[in-house]
């Protein structure tokens, strides 16, 4: 039986750890067992770089915060050696994590979760292939810009259809 002051540490860290998924937007659970120092130190920078938390967990720790977040489905992946990964970014973790999962024969998405709901492996897959919050912006503001820089060229060639007519006109006046 662990002592009190040990029991009192866990119990705010499975604290610190289910207010972290809360505030996360998305996480990524993966199996990282087979991982080398240098491949995991790869990983670890690539994954700080885009914004991510990541950090190996003990399944039981995991497993009592993800039920206090609300994410109590995470249980039936929690079995094995397991890291977290948590993004205030819909899709950061998921590129990162996926992209070396697909290199790696032993490393595997268990599953994941983006804003309260729990996805399977396949789905933080799919999560991968979107293009980035940035990218989504500027398809969304030139699809807001489009009719308006088309209203500009009609209404600029008219103009310009105007200024030769008028001119046209003034050079007979002259001649």
């Amino acid at each position: 039986m662990p002592s009190e002051r040990i029991l009192q540490k866990k119990q705010e860290f499975v604290e610190q750890l289910a207010e972290k998924m809360k505030s996360a937007v998305a996480g990524v659970v993966v199996d990282y067992k087979g991982i080398n120092v240098a491949d995991d130190t790869k990983l670890r920078r690539e994954l700080r770089e885009a914004g991510v938390d990541y950090f190996v967990v003990k399944n039981t720790m995991l497993r009592l915060a993800a039920e206090k977040a609300g994410l109590p489905e995470l249980n039936s992946v929690l079995k094995g050696s397991t890291a977290l990964a948590l993004s205030s970014d819909h899709v950061a973790a998921a590129k990162v994590l996926c992209k070396y999962a697909d290199t790696s024969k032993t490393f595997n998405i268990k599953a994941g979760f983006i804003e309260g709901r729990v996805i399977d492996e396949k789905a933080v897959g799919q999560l991968a292939k979107m293009p980035s919050k940035e990218v989504l912006v500027a398809k969304a503001l030139g699809g807001l810009n489009a009719p308006i820089t088309g209203l500009v060229y009609v209404l600029n060639a008219n103009l310009r259809g105007l200024v030769v007519a008028l001119n046209a006109i003034a050079e007979k006046k002259s001649a």
